[in-house]
């Protein structure tokens, strides 16, 4: 996997980076996961992206803190997905972000119409942008108590130009 990052952010989330991939689901079914996180890098530092990434959440109706959100059941919701050549473009106001997207999160975003995005508050500064990124960090960090309690759990349809 390789991150990405994006430009179109408030200043104080820092670098904003998104990674796409798939893992086994509890159906047993590939599940597309992004995971949205800042390196930590704003002025005041991982403090003042916490507080950034929280409030910018908190003010679109996304609790932080585990609570799933059923993006399917709310299309009023003010995120969105967009894959398009093999990348995951994920909207909201005030924020763009992108990831290249694995074929297999490609394929599992197309049989499932949806991703499951967590947006942690948690910097991840060893997630840098551009770089490869090894399974097994991935986990610990995308698997860690601290980084799921933090985050704004969603499940996001999946929109093309196509449709």
């Amino acid at each position: 996997m390789t991150s990405t990052s994006t430009d179109t952010r408030p200043a104080d989330i820092g670098t904003l980076v998104v990674l796409a991939w798939s893992g086994e689901a509890p159906d047993g079914t590939d599940m597309p996961y992004l995971l949205a996180y800042s390196l930590g890098d704003a002025e005041g530092g991982a403090q003042t992206t916490a507080a950034a990434i929280e409030h910018l959440l908190t003010s679109n109706g996304l609790p932080v803190g585990g609570k799933l959100v059923d993006g399917l059941a709310k299309p009023s919701l003010p995120i969105s997905l967009l894959v398009e050549a093999g990348q995951a473009v994920v909207r909201m106001p005030r924020m763009l972000a992108q990831a290249d997207a694995p074929p297999e999160w490609l394929a599992a975003v197309a049989r499932r119409g949806y991703a499951y995005l967590v947006f942690t508050t948690r910097a991840w500064p060893e997630g840098r942008p551009g770089e490869p990124v090894a399974p097994a960090d991935l986990a610990a960090f995308a698997g860690a108590e601290e980084t799921l309690m933090s985050a704004a759990h969603i499940l996001l349809p999946a929109t093309s130009l196509r449709r």
